[in-house]
């Protein structure tokens, strides 16, 4: 697989979770920035989730924050 999703989330639970393409190293570019703490993105809606620190909701997932910009996926390995 050479192309990335539209969507993508690291949530085994979630619909957009794909463990074969999350098993390469995949990077994300969010207005020109490198982020390392992304939890979810769409690159048609222009948006990522981002875990707020080491937070956890209730149920014990991460408290996320969308922030809206350009997004640009990529994978580590073909620079």
């Amino acid at each position: 697989m050479s192309e990335l999703p539209d969507r993508l989330s690291t949530d085994p639970r979630s619909p957009y979770y794909n463990a074969e393409v999350l098993s390469r190293d995949v990077g994300i570019r969010f207005k020109g920035a490198e982020k390392t703490n992304v939890e979810e993105y769409c690159v048609s809606e222009g948006w990522i989730r981002v875990a707020v620190g080491s937070s956890k909701d209730r149920f014990g997932n991460p408290v996320t924050m969308k922030l809206t910009g350009p997004v640009e996926p990529y994978f580590r390995d073909e620079k």
